[in-house]
């Protein structure tokens, strides 16, 4: 597996909890849906960044 699935899916993990939780509470389930889509969307953008390999510049002559 390699990173960012593994990071992907500790986040997904994270929202269904979450997600439980706010279920828990009574909260209505659009707004959960809501949030559980944008927590997606964080994942992605955050697991992309902090997995993603930087180019190496080529070195000075």
């Amino acid at each position: 597996m390699s990173s960012f699935s593994l990071y992907l899916f500790g986040f997904v993990i994270l929202i269904a909890g979450l997600a439980y939780g706010a279920f828990l509470l009574g909260i209505a389930p659009s707004w959960i849906a809501v949030g559980a889509f944008t927590l997606f969307g964080l994942g992605i953008v955050t697991g992309v960044g902090k997995t993603r390999t930087r180019d190496e510049s080529p070195a000075g002559d």
